[in-house]
């Protein structure tokens, strides 16, 4: 428990941004795994030792999680597990996520919990304190699930973002704010028009203001963060400069359709201020057709190449800019 409590103290913004330096590559890799990413020789090994449950089927993920960190740790600063790919599996799902979150925290890379979450009072404090914080039992406190980031949807207002940015402060660690998603309906609420602003131009205003009361002792950018897509590049260029002290976690790469080319006006001119996520494009690799000849027992060789791409494809479009 020590050890965990002298990690949860580090700068969790500063940490980020100096791997993303040392390692070339502003990129998170989302550890969403579904079992028909899953390898069948994983399946079979899991499931003759837990049968077809539950059970079974969390050791799978667990394994093919590990198997897939083991790979490609080295080459990125950090990991989004989405929960709701491990809650889909009851306790035994959320026992995977706890044993993933811990697996790559020992080897030093930060981990983003997509967790969404968006409540008021009491609630939010929960979700902050769970996730990101530590829960007082007796005369006892513990980490939950002891994540260094978690997403938030901001659609409660300050009483939902608050509790999470009290956290932050005491545990220097980050939250990222849902304020353009990727998703082709994002503009149904997101796009609309208050004021003669879209929506998602007065919530990274909020984000901006939020950070502002959020930063850390040291460096540029506020523990208080923004989801915005890839797949929308107009409005990320808006948004960096609505937001210029705000790191940007950028989904939507790969698989949705974002490339290299799109994100430049992610960044800053320093060369941060957005890390990419990409999920299945990079944990599910070995089912394209450029890496298949990787093979199912080479589903992880195949993610690092993968992720060696999506570094290559990024640098380039920066160096272009």
């Amino acid at each position: 428990m020590g050890q965990r409590l002298i990690y949860a103290e580090e700068n969790m913004i500063n940490k980020l941004n100096e791997k993303i330096k040392k390692t070339g590559a502003p990129i998170v890799v989302g550890l969403d795994p579904m079992l028909k990413y899953v390898p069948e020789f994983i399946r079979k090994q899991a499931f003759a030792e837990y049968g077809e449950t539950l059970e079974g089927a969390a050791e799978a993920v667990w394994q093919y999680n590990k198997g897939i960190v083991d790979a490609v740790y080295d080459l990125i600063p950090a990991v989004k597990p989405q929960i709701a790919m491990y809650e889909q599996f009851g306790i035994p799902g959320m026992a995977a996520f706890k044993k993933t979150v811990d697996y790559c925290k020992e080897k030093d890379l930060v981990v983003i919990g997509d967790i969404k979450r968006g409540d008021i009072g009491s609630t939010s404090e929960a979700y902050a304190v769970g996730h990101l914080g530590k829960v007082q039992v007796g005369s006892n406190s513990y980490c939950g699930f002891d994540e260094d980031f978690a997403t938030v949807n901001p659609y409660l207002g300050s009483d939902g973002v608050k509790p999470f940015m009290k956290v932050c402060k005491e545990e220097k660690k980050g939250i990222f704010v849902l304020v353009k998603t990727s998703n082709p309906s994002s503009g149904e609420f997101q796009d609309r028009l208050i004021d003669g602003k879209p929506l998602y131009e007065i919530v990274g205003e909020q984000v901006n203001a939020w950070g502002a009361e959020c930063m850390p002792e040291s460096g540029n950018y506020s523990y208080v963060g923004a989801v915005v897509g890839a797949t929308y590049p107009e409005q990320g260029k808006l948004l960096r400069k609505v937001m210029p002290h705000t790191l940007i976690l950028v989904p939507g790469y790969g698989a949705q359709g974002g490339k290299g080319a799109d994100l430049v006006h992610f960044f800053n001119e320093d060369g941060l201020g957005a890390i990419i996520n990409s999920s299945r494009g990079i944990i599910a690799a070995y089912q394209q057709e450029q890496y298949a000849h990787f093979g199912e027992k080479g589903y992880a060789d195949a993610s690092r190449a993968a992720v060696l791409a999506m570094r290559e494809d990024i640098a380039q479009a920066l160096n272009c800019r």
